[in-house]
């Protein structure tokens, strides 16, 4: 990650996955399938907190509906300026194929010798 974003929702997922395993993997999934959908990892992020205090109450009512919903008012907040982006247009993609080439540049470096 080069230590740029995405600390604070790998935070909030970890503490999702403490309360319980099936909450920390639906919010998980909702965040892999928006940012597959849409290459936005703070649309991914964004998306999956705001369906994660609904994902709490069906699984363990009230409490936890409330405990995550703060949470992700929290996550809101802190991604203000993540939506200001989106919505210019001017947000970064996640790119895999910078990632992939590299590492298949580095396999064929490597098996060259």
């Amino acid at each position: 990650l080069k230590f740029r974003g995405g600390k604070g929702v790998a935070t909030s997922l970890g503490i999702l996955f403490a309360i319980d395993f099936t909450l920390g993997a639906a919010t998980t999934i909702t965040w892999l399938v928006t940012a597959i959908l849409f290459k936005y990892s703070s649309l991914a992020a964004l998306v999956s907190l705001a369906l994660a205090p609904a994902f709490g109450f069906f699984l363990l009512g009230i409490q936890a509906l409330k405990f995550v919903g703060i949470l992700s008012v929290i996550a809101w907040i802190r991604h203000a300026d993540n939506i200001g982006r989106l919505l210019k247009g001017q947000e970064s993609k996640i790119n895999l194929t910078k990632y992939a080439s590299a590492d298949a540049l580095k396999k064929h470096d490597d098996a060259a010798g």
